[in-house]
């Protein structure tokens, strides 16, 4: 699967990327920001974008919704420091097809909620 990291850490971006590739991901691409993100993900149609929800001044939920207008192939799933239950309304109004906690990435809950989305 071929993914696409969006996330203001650079911290976040290393490790996120070293366990997916370790775990058969294809990391075609980081980006730090909704523009640069926007732009990978319409250049190389990623197969799957990680968002964060908070990205420094920027709205991870807006990307969403940009990110389905600018490479609508590519599927979207939500990352966040925080869980579930504190951002539930949030997620609810993206258009993302899952979130996952950053505790909890990993190739197996990735495949779980894109299996039941």
């Amino acid at each position: 699967m071929r993914c696409l990291i969006v996330d203001d850490s650079e911290e976040f971006l290393a490790s996120a990327g070293r366990l997916l590739e370790s775990q058969g991901f294809e990391v075609v691409a980081y980006a730090t920001n909704g523009p640069e993100a926007l732009e990978l993900a319409a250049r190389l149609e990623p197969d799957l974008a990680l968002v964060d929800i908070e990205l420094a001044d920027e709205d991870g939920i807006e990307l969403t919704h940009e990110l389905a207008a600018h490479a609508p192939s590519t599927r979207v799933v939500l990352v966040s420091a925080y869980e579930r239950e504190e951002l539930t309304d949030l997620i609810s109004a993206s258009r993302a097809v899952g979130f996952l906690p950053k505790n909890r990435l990993g190739a197996s809950a990735i495949a779980g909620l894109l299996g039941a989305a």
